[in-house]
C-alpha cells in the first residue's frame, strides 16, 4: 500500500492568468505577476480541512467540496492512490469572479499539491498535469499559463489538451483594471454567446489571432489592431455595461484594451511602458464603477511546488 509520510508538507505558488486576449477565444492565455499560495500537509485519518485566508475567506467551502481539495482528489485518483487526510492553508490574492483565472489557479494548486506530496512515489508529467487540470476546468486557456507561465497557445486534441509556451516581447507592458464592485460568472458569460457567428466575423478573428501572436512576441506596435475581436466581447457587453464603457474609452484613446477572460476586468496591453501612467489616469477618471489599476508583468515561471522542509534549509 502506498503511503505518504504523515507530516509531509509542501507549498505551492500559482499565478493569476488572463485569457482570450481579445480575439484568441479559448486559445490564448498569459500568466500575470499576482499569485496565490497554498500549503498542504498530510496527516492521519481522512478528509480535508481548508483554512482560507484573504480573498474568499468566509465564502468558499472549507472541506472536501473546496475546488482545491477536489482537484487534489482527482490527481490522486488518476494514479490509483487513496488520498490521506490533508490540511490545507490557502493564502488567496487573486480576485474571484473578475476574469483573472481564480478557479484555474485553485485547480492548478490542487494538482500541484498532489504532485508535491506524491514526489518519490509517482511522477506527473507536464502533459498529465495539463490534462488533469483541464478535466476539472473544462478548457485549457487559463490552465496552461497558470501551470507553465508566459504566453501560451492551448488547444484540444483526441489525445487531450496540448500547449505551446512563448516569451512576450520585452516592450509589452501590462495594466489590469479591476472593478471593486462587480463580478462575472464564466458560465453566464458563455451563455450569452450564439452557437454560430457570421462567416466574415470568423475570418476577422482568425486574422487578428494570428496577428496578435506576432504583436506579442515580435511587433508590439501592432497590438491595437491585433486585439480587435468580433467573436465574444460584443455579445457579452450587455451583461458588463461598465466594463464595455471603460473598454470603449480606452480603445478610443488608442490603447489595446480587451476584456480579461470572462470579465469584468479589463486588460490593457501597452506597446511602451511609458503608456501605463496615462492608462491609469484614464481608468481613474472613468465615471462608471470603482476601478483599481494594477501595473503587472508577465509571470514566466508558472506554478511551483516545494517541500517545506527544503524551504527551511
Amino acid at each position: 500500500m502506498t503511503t505518504i509520510p504523515r507530516g509531509k508538507s509542501v507549498t505551492v505558488r500559482v499565478p493569476a492568468t488572463t485569457a482570450n486576449l481579445g480575439p484568441g477565444f479559448d486559445t490564448l492565455g498569459m500568466a500575470l505577476t499576482i499569485e496565490d499560495s497554498l500549503s498542504a500537509t498530510a496527516r492521519d485519518g481522512s478528509g480535508v480541512t481548508v483554512d482560507v485566508r484573504g480573498v474568499g475567506e468566509g465564502e468558499v467551502p472549507t472541506d472536501e467540496s473546496n475546488l482545491i481539495a477536489r482537484s487534489m482528489a482527482h490527481a490522486f485518483s488518476s494514479k490509483g492512490i487513496e488520498m490521506p487526510g490533508i490540511d490545507l492553508v490557502a493564502h488567496n490574492v487573486i480576485p474571484h469572479g473578475r476574469g483573472l483565472g481564480s478557479s484555474g489557479a485553485a485547480i492548478v494548486s490542487g494538482v500541484m499539491a498532489a504532485k508535491g506530496l506524491l514526489e518519490g512515489i509517482v511522477d506527473f508529467t507536464p502533459e498529465e498535469l495539463l490534462a488533469l487540470a483541464t478535466d476539472m476546468e473544462g478548457h485549457p486557456d487559463n490552465i496552461a499559463p497558470s501551470l507553465f507561465g508566459g504566453l501560451t497557445i492551448a488547444w484540444m486534441t483526441e489525445e487531450g489538451p496540448k500547449h505551446k509556451q512563448l516569451s512576450v516581447h520585452r516592450g509589452v507592458s501590462l495594466v489590469v483594471a479591476v472593478p471593486e464592485d462587480a463580478s462575472m460568472s464564466t458560465q453566464l458569460a458563455r451563455s450569452l454567446q450564439p452557437e454560430t457567428v457570421p462567416h466574415q466575423d470568423a475570418i476577422f478573428n482568425l486574422s487578428r489571432s494570428a496577428l496578435l501572436i506576432a504583436a506579442l512576441i515580435q511587433s508590439p506596435e501592432l497590438l491595437f489592431e491585433a486585439t480587435e475581436d468580433r467573436l465574444h466581447q460584443n455579445y457579452r457587453a450587455s451583461a458588463m455595461q461598465d466594463t464595455n464603457a471603460l473598454l470603449t474609452a480606452l480603445r478610443e484613446a488608442g490603447f489595446a484594451a480587451v476584456v480579461s477572460g470572462a470579465g469584468p476586468s479589463v486588460l490593457i496591453l501597452c506597446s511602451d511602458p511609458a503608456q501605463r501612467p496615462e492608462v491609469e489616469k484614464l481608468v481613474a477618471a472613468h465615471q462608471g464603477g470603482v476601478w483599481s489599476s494594477h501595473m503587472l508583468t508577465v509571470d514566466e515561471r508558472g506554478a511551483t511546488v516545494e517541500e517545506l522542509s527544503k524551504l527551511a534549509d
